[in-house]
């Protein structure tokens, strides 16, 4: 899994979750939202210090982490 340098993991920041950069906004939330209908300009518009990179890395990695658990992926 490569090319996924803005999400990150840390124990201490939401109980160790796939984030953004560091920050208190989880992987999950940015999938929801854009599942939900919401546009990559929306979410800027309500989250101003993520950046549009942010959120093109966060829709494929859950793509990404299943097909690593499934062993597509060596």
């Amino acid at each position: 899994m490569l090319g996924f340098d803005r999400i990150t993991f840390d124990s201490h920041v939401m109980g160790g979750r796939a984030c953004i950069r560091g920050m208190r906004i989880t992987v999950a939330l940015l999938v929801n939202l854009v599942a939900n209908g919401m546009t990559i300009t929306e979410i800027i518009d309500a989250y101003p210090y993520l950046e549009p990179e942010d959120i093109h890395q966060a829709l494929p990695y859950p793509v990404e982490l299943n097909a690593v658990f499934r062993g597509l992926y060596a």
